[in-house]
């Protein structure tokens, strides 16, 4: 117990030493800005966050969210299509960008004296995109060969479509990232238009930078670039909760699989609840089943009963509506869906009537503030962990607080958690059979 309080105090100490202040400020059309020093090496990480993901979409609009991201390196009528990367590349960065439910992001690894040049790139394309006919007819192609490789090829990635389509009756995560087929074969160019039109203002984006910058330079060189652009109308969400739960819910899907896998969840809160410690509890019953191999699910379920060849759990704490707690596994070998989804039973009805031991529970803290504080060694996950949290409806603060709060979940928090979600008549199970595998 005194090398866990230890290891605890020294990483402690650690998170503290490497925190630098965050400094915030605002343009008058609204957009936010996000400053972090880190002067340990003359580069810097510059991203723009618009809070704009895949939940926003409408039925029959999948995937646009997406396919912005794409015809976003298209080219304006300053910098046509190629020019984006080419000038970044030459100035020797890295960019690149990413859609998820809650939001799109961009960004630039740079030298700190050429950011100057990032901004500029990034403000011209925030209110100049050119959203060519031709060249949306020709990247919609690649969107749909996108997903057919990663999505309709790849059976576990169905399993979790599906999972997530079953689990979620309301609109914002009942649909992939990446859009129903169905979707891409319709969408137009005017579908894209209508998006960014509606979406990318500086008073739905945050910029972040973090590096070896002076914080009121950066300000500045914003003012110039990104102050002109005029701001959109505000973009109000209305809350949006997934009806109570009448019974347990189950799809099965048939694929051509080589392994059979089972996924059990159930719809919980994230951080941007009104309850937190729900949440902070919950990501520590997602680290005690599945953190590294002395996690219970690879402890008893792989190495001891043999049961699963592989078992995990998946927890989002950043997520701007309810998420899901999902734990999923691979029979081992003489072993059926049947029997892994007894043991996964199992362990969560052992979640809910015995008490994770102290020692267990000091462990895993270690483990996931220990995860925090490594986190900050890059420039690029500082900056990542800043947008997020903003664009979610957050707080940097959240970040800066999350040690502490991790330190005062106790046993009897846990308990309460998994009783209070991890109900019978509230799981969601999704079985992949592989075609030739008639256990079902």
């Amino acid at each position: 117990m005194r090398v866990i309080i230890l290891a605890i105090l020294f990483i402690n100490h650690h998170s503290w030493a490497a925190t630098s202040a965050i400094h915030e400020y605002h343009l008058d059309n609204g957009l936010t800005i996000l400053v972090k020093e880190d002067h340990r090496a003359p580069v810097a990480t510059s991203m723009v966050w618009y809070n704009a993901g895949s939940a926003d979409e409408q039925s029959g609009k999948t995937g646009l969210a997406h396919a912005l991201e794409h015809m976003m390196f298209k080219g304006t009528p300053k910098y046509p299509v190629g020019v984006f990367s080419q000038m970044v590349a030459a100035l020797g960065g890295q960019e690149n960008a990413f859609t998820n439910t809650d939001y799109t992001a961009y960004f630039e690894n740079i030298a700190k004296d050429k950011l100057a040049t990032c901004f500029e790139l990034e403000a011209d394309r925030m209110s100049q995109l050119l959203l060519d006919d031709k060249e949306f007819s020709k990247e919609i192609r690649v969107i749909q060969e996108e997903r057919h490789l990663r999505t309709d090829d790849n059976p576990q990635a169905i399993a979790f479509e599906r999972f997530m389509a079953a689990a979620h009756l309301t609109m914002p995560y009942h649909h992939p990232v990446i859009g129903w087929m169905s979707d891409l074969k319709t969408m137009t160019a005017a579908d894209t238009r209508d998006w960014y039109n509606h979406y990318y203002a500086p008073n739905n984006a945050t910029l972040v930078v973090v590096g070896d910058v002076n914080p009121d330079e950066v300000f500045s060189l914003a003012k110039k670039t990104f102050g002109p652009i005029t701001k959109h109308a505000t973009i109000e969400r209305k809350p949006q909760i997934e009806p109570p739960a009448l019974g347990q819910k189950s799809v099965t899907i048939h694929h051509h699989a080589k392994l059979p896998m089972i996924m059990m969840g159930y719809t919980v809160p994230s951080l941007t609840s009104s309850n937190k410690k729900d949440a902070y509890s919950l990501e520590l019953l997602a680290a005690i089943l599945d953190a590294g191999e002395n996690g219970r699910l690879p402890k008893n379920l792989i190495r001891g009963t043999h049961v699963a060849t592989s078992a995990n759990v998946y927890y989002n704490l950043y997520s701007r509506y309810q998420t899901q707690f999902i734990l999923f596994g691979i029979p081992g070998k003489s072993h059926f869906l049947k029997d892994l989804q007894t043991q996964l039973q199992k362990e969560i009805d052992t979640l809910k009537t015995t008490p994770v031991d102290m020692m267990e529970l000091a462990r895993v803290k270690t483990q996931l503030i220990a995860q925090k504080t490594f986190e900050k060694d890059s420039v690029f996950g500082q900056a990542m962990a800043l947008g997020l949290l903003q664009t979610i409806g957050l707080s940097y603060k959240d970040e800066e607080a999350y040690v502490d709060n991790i330190k005062e979940i106790t046993p009897k928090d846990l308990q309460e958690t998994a009783n209070r979600y991890f109900k019978n008549e509230a799981l969601t199970i999704a079985k992949l059979i592989p075609d030739n595998d008639k256990q079902g």
